[in-house]
């Protein structure tokens, strides 16, 4: 039978300058959709999972366009919700050689961080479920939002799923009077997975540490509930080259993978995301390591397609990782 899972967050719009024009130059915009959460979503509907995402969204035609995306891409949103407030917006300027790239955020009061969710059913939402992903961007936006991961969570506990959270810190999210380790510990105490680098560590679960094998040793100790760590380290050579491997801890060792050198970079954003996505999809069906690699090559293959999402198939991602057809032209 196909896994179920279920992610909860906000789709924005995205809006990117063509190629590589900076904010000043630009006088139209590409558009996709995307959140991190959804991204997650997407690729792992593209490997044939069932996926399900909880958002909420205004009562407009560009919802509608974004909802239309969602299922487009295999997404089935059953629990997409309307809510008063305004589309969550953020513009991208693509860097390229030596520049950055910049992003400019446009979400406060957003529908989706003033959505009530008391009408969301959670018994419903996981009935069936397999897993259920959420980040740390959610209850940065708002208390209802906060509230609502943290009702997700005890239903999705409560059913005996497996639930990974991307803790994901933004500073400058965090603006409703409460601060991440006001927040974020209650939440990772139901969290099997967590995906964090040190900075995390530090913000969202008051862990200071040098080492990182050390730093996930004290979060076991502390949320004892947690059966894997991971992170991805990336080295920022240039806007147009990076290099990229992947570390879990599964309570146990600290196993890495394989690291690749990406040059002639496409679109970064949503790289995250798409690494979050084949985590879950090799550990709910390769070994430790090999669940590593994969979420490490499907990572890598997303810096090759520009929006958020990583549109490519389950074949593609196993080559990559056996090291075949690796920049060939297929026939």
């Amino acid at each position: 039978m196909k896994k179920k899972v279920i992610t909860l967050g906000e789709v924005m719009m995205r809006l990117s300058t063509v190629v590589h024009e900076r904010f000043l130059q630009a006088d139209q915009f590409n558009i996709v959709y995307g959140g991190a959460e959804a991204n997650v979503a997407v690729s792992l509907a593209q490997w044939g999972l069932e996926t399900y995402h909880v958002t909420a969204f205004p009562d407009h035609d560009l919802s509608r366009a974004a909802i239309q995306y969602l299922r487009q891409v295999g997404i089935k949103t059953d629990y997409v919700y309307q809510s008063e407030g305004r589309l969550g917006l953020y513009f991208l300027e693509n860097g390229a050689m030596q520049r950055a790239s910049k992003i400019i955020y446009d979400r406060f009061d957003s529908a989706f961080a003033k959505f009530d969710a008391s009408q969301v059913n959670w018994d419903s939402v996981f009935d069936g479920a397999d897993w259920f992903h959420w980040t740390g961007i959610t209850p940065a936006l708002s208390q209802s939002a906060a509230d609502m991961t943290l009702a997700a969570l005890k239903v999705a506990s409560s059913k005996g799923l497996m639930i990974s959270g991307d803790v994901n810190y933004r500073r400058n999210l965090w603006q409703y009077g409460k601060g991440p380790l006001e927040v974020m510990p209650e939440l990772i105490r139901y969290t099997s997975i967590i995906v964090a680098g040190l900075a995390d560590f530090e913000n969202c679960m008051d862990i200071q540490a040098d080492d990182y094998e050390q730093a996930c040793i004290q979060a076991k100790k502390d949320f004892p509930q947690i059966k894997y760590i991971t992170t991805t380290e990336r080295d920022s050579i240039s806007a147009s080259e990076n290099g990229l491997s992947g570390l879990l801890w599964n309570g146990q060792v600290l196993l890495s993978s394989k690291k690749y050198q990406m040059t002639h970079i496409v679109d970064r954003v949503g790289g995250g995301d798409a690494y979050m996505a084949g985590l879950i999809y090799g550990l709910l069906h390769l070994s430790d390591q090999d669940a590593l690699e994969f979420g490490v090559a499907a990572s890598v293959l997303k810096h090759s397609i520009l929006g958020d999402a990583n549109l490519v198939s389950l074949e593609e991602v196993k080559s990559l990782v056996r090291g075949e057809h690796v920049g060939k032209l297929l026939r």
